[in-house]
């Protein structure tokens, strides 16, 4: 189902729209090694490997793309519904995301499977050997979209970002099977997708959320061009780095916005999710598009001011200060109603 983005447009400080964010919910283990992996290998012996690390630090980090969007969200007030799968050891990052407006009610909770996880060596060089374990985020899969907004009373958008693939085309189906308009977020999961199981997951999207690499991968993987894209879905959602955002409608000029100057430049891990939960929360709020494309380039600038994709804090007259040095006095005094304080 294709529903017009001024389906979302309203005034007033209150929700508007209710969302649903599925998507992975993971746990970073992030370890430092002094010296240099290749050091410590020996070329006449890689057939046989068996070497141990002993590191310096260890950073244990939330993450996942669906957390990390929710996340975002939360902060901003916009009240998401968080759909994943987790383990049994998901209950202090429940807590964490609780505690900064998720509803987590929609987790699903697996009671064999660890929830997944990313483990990473860096050695003195930037050099890193990591793994990921998939763990509780297989089992996605298993989660009906109409139970979860059942319990909640409904929902208007489904966000459906990277989360295991069985999960994303059953979500997507649903969503078009039941007319609940959806926004398809590949990202990560573009790499291994081929271009059928792209077409399944793209056509009737209300928003599709791409970079510009991944753009390209799309339109390579589908044989689709960006015209015929855009008659598929509603609206396209470009972000282009350091350039900011690209917002293109069938038939209708381009919306593109800046991003506001980072203070320091930190670590660029999460920085899309983050642009995607300031721009749905601004849908959420009933703002225009462009609007929305600011609040969430603003979050983004905090993300990567910031090591760590859940550790920066929205401080609401900072936050305010910069989103009008940047985008005006007219533009702040629009979301100011919005902002938690």
């Amino acid at each position: 189902m294709k529903l017009p983005s001024d389906r979302f447009l309203s005034s007033g400080a209150d929700l508007v729209v209710r969302i649903a964010v599925s998507g992975s919910i993971a746990n970073d283990h992030l370890m430092t090694f002094p010296g240099r992996f290749s050091d410590q290998l020996v070329a006449d012996q890689l057939h046989t490997v068996s070497l141990s690390f002993l590191v310096d630090t260890l950073d244990i980090r939330r993450g996942g793309v669906g957390a990390n969007i929710a996340f975002g969200m939360g902060q901003l007030g916009a009240r998401p519904i968080l759909v994943g799968a987790a383990g049994e050891d998901f209950e202090e990052y429940r807590a964490w995301l609780d505690r900064h407006g998720v509803d987590t009610s929609a987790v699903h909770i697996s009671r064999v499977r660890h929830t997944a996880r990313f483990v990473c060596t860096t050695d003195s060089a930037h050099n890193q050997i990591g793994s990921f374990y998939t763990g509780a985020m297989a089992e996605a899969r298993e989660i009906e979209l109409k139970a979860v907004l059942d319990r909640v009373g409904g929902v208007d958008l489904v966000c459906i970002s990277a989360d295991d693939p069985e999960a994303m085309a059953r979500h997507t189906e649903e969503c078009r099977d039941r007319g609940i308009p959806f926004a398809a977020d590949f990202s990560q999961q573009i790499a291994r997708m081929e271009g059928s199981e792209i077409r399944t997951l793209t056509e009737g999207a209300t928003y599709l959320f791409s970079n510009e690499y991944e753009k390209e991968l799309i339109e390579t993987k589908t044989g689709w061009s960006d015209e015929e894209i855009l008659g598929k879905v509603g609206t396209r959602v470009t972000t282009l780095g350091a350039k900011g955002v690209r917002i293109d409608r069938a038939g209708e000029e381009p919306i593109v916005v800046g991003v506001p100057k980072e203070e320091v430049r930190a670590e660029p891990t999460g920085v899309g999710d983050a642009f995607r939960a300031g721009f749905l929360s601004g849908l959420a709020w009933g703002v225009g598009l462009e609007r929305a494309a600011q609040v969430g380039c603003m979050l983004a600038t905090l993300v990567i001011e910031t090591v760590g994709t859940q550790e920066y804090e929205l401080r609401r007259a900072n936050f305010l200060e910069r989103f009008t040095k940047q985008y005006g006095h007219d533009a702040a005094e629009e979301i100011k109603a919005h902002l938690p304080a």
